[in-house]
């Protein structure tokens, strides 16, 4: 198949680029940037030895959009695009709510006009909002998103919902993702946040490396085993391979499934630190603070549908993440800016 990656150029999508070609597909990348460096694409060919056609431009302009499905016989598409950090859409809802939810309308109109109706929807477990139990399955309720960005999520899965419930001959995954860690082996491609980390890993590495002077830990009083936060970390490696495999589905079935993409183990803040601190030899020092509004005691993920439709589990280790996402801060200390 050929297909479009929007945001093409982020952590998970470059990543699920390297997979799906190495599957046998063919890709095509649209990213503004924003986000991201065109030196991660670079990369992808580099790994590849592939050719990617890549344009700048941003999913909300229909325009640019429609140019580039009248330029490529696309097939299906991964849609990755969107702001994506919490707090920030706390502090700016209306930017978010614009933004992913205009670039998700936009493109389903352009996918439509053109004839391609195999989408892949990059969703959160932010959606399942605060749990009542553990492990979260896809058909529990939603009981309510917890920040902007979760709401963007479940307002699209509700949107594609409706498309393929008007349009039968639509297939949509909406994949929730849980916590998404590691990088590449190659140690060329990885997580580039800009400025200070948003996600527990690429924190503790740049703690590690003496980038920053310690971890901050938000709480230490949860109803958990060592009293920190429990959460389900998944190799970006095995997430990818998640997505081959859920276009892979998409090209067989029509309508729209929910699927959750994590380990189904769940390991607390102090779990990570110390099995960082194992597997590569350094230390991490933290500070315990105060807890995060919203912040729940644990999260992992029931994955039995994933291995049921799809016939994918996370096969990387905890050992794995941690190896891996060190490798990428000391080859790239500064990401992807030389």
């Amino acid at each position: 198949m050929n297909i479009l990656l929007t945001g093409g150029a982020g952590f998970i999508a470059t990543h699920t680029c390297v997979e799906l070609i190495s599957a046998g597909h063919d890709v095509v990348i649209v990213d503004n940037y924003v986000n991201s460096q065109p030196e991660a694409v670079r990369r992808v060919e580099e790994l590849t030895g592939r050719t990617i056609p890549h344009y700048e431009a941003d999913v909300c302009d229909r325009a640019a959009m429609d140019r580039i499905f009248s330029e490529h016989a696309i097939d299906a598409v991964i849609h990755f695009a969107g702001l994506k950090a919490v707090g920030e859409s706390v502090a700016q809802p209306l930017r978010y709510y614009r933004n992913n939810l205009d670039s998700a309308l936009t493109l389903c109109e352009t996918m439509a006009a053109h004839g391609v109706k195999r989408l892949v929807f990059s969703s959160s477990a932010t959606v399942y909002g605060v749990p009542d139990e553990v492990p979260l399955r896809e058909d529990m309720f939603c009981k309510g998103c917890t920040n902007p960005y979760g709401w963007t999520k479940y307002m699209i899965e509700k949107i594609l919902m409706g498309v393929a419930q008007a349009d039968p001959s639509w297939s949509v995954v909406l994949l929730r993702y849980f916590n998404p860690v590691g990088a590449h082996e190659s140690g060329r491609i990885g997580e580039n946040p800009n400025g200070l980390p948003n996600n527990l890993m690429p924190f503790i590495t740049k703690v590690a490396a003496g980038q920053l002077p310690h971890l901050n830990v938000f709480g230490d009083d949860y109803n958990t085993h060592d009293g920190t936060g429990v959460r389900d970390y998944i190799h970006v490696v095995d997430l990818a391979r998640g997505h081959v495999d859920a276009c892979a589905y998409a090209a067989g079935h029509s309508g729209c499934e929910i699927i959750n993409l994590g380990t189904g183990v769940g390991y607390s803040v102090l779990d990570m630190v110390q099995a960082f601190e194992r597997v590569n030899g350094v230390k991490v020092p933290y500070v315990i603070g105060p807890r995060r509004p919203g912040d729940v005691d644990a999260c992992f993920a029931d994955p039995a549908k994933a291995k049921r439709l799809l016939g994918w589990e996370a096969k990387k280790t905890l050992e794995d993440m941690c190896r891996d996402a060190w490798r990428w801060q000391c080859m790239n200390p500064n990401g992807y800016t030389t």
